[in-house]
């Protein structure tokens, strides 16, 4: 099973839209990382899941438009940013599908330690803005980062 983190991209501040839409540049970025997603490494998620804050909305539908799950994206409230991880590491015992989770930091960063190392206080992956981290589960069901691509590190 394969579990692809991402965190939003690059919203506008609270001062210029407390909504916090996707900013010029969190919109070019994720266009181009999902545009980098669709030609070069195969991705293929049941479904994509987000938070349902604007700016995690906007990353989820871009990325869809170019992964094209056979599922509709959703919303779970518990991919917030202050959200308890307990719901979705109870989620991905029971899960098989491939699945994409569009959200935010602190929660995102502290699924990704549990899920590697069973200690989410401690950060073993940095999150940028726009990137997306591919983890597999192994048949002993560990966890192991396959890959990771940010705005950055894309062509």
């Amino acid at each position: 099973m394969k579990l692809y983190l991402v965190q939003h991209a690059k919203p506008k501040g609270k001062e210029e839209d407390p909504a916090r839409p996707l900013s010029s540049k969190g919109w070019e970025d994720i266009r181009k990382i999902a545009k980098y997603a669709k030609d070069n490494l195969n991705i293929e998620v049941e479904q994509i899941v987000h938070s349902g804050k604007l700016r995690a909305k906007q990353t989820a539908e871009i990325l869809a438009k170019h992964i094209n799950p056979p599922k509709d994206a959703i919303v779970d409230k518990n991919l917030e940013p202050l959200a308890d991880t307990e719901v979705w590491l109870k989620h991905l015992v029971e899960t098989t599908e491939n699945i994409m989770l569009v959200g935010h930091l602190p929660h995102l960063s502290k699924l990704a330690s549990y899920l590697l190392i069973s200690d989410q206080t401690r950060e073993v992956v940095t999150f940028k803005m726009g990137c997306i981290i591919c983890l597999e589960r192994d048949q002993q069901r560990h966890w192991a980062i396959q890959w990771m691509i940010t705005p950055e590190t894309t062509p």
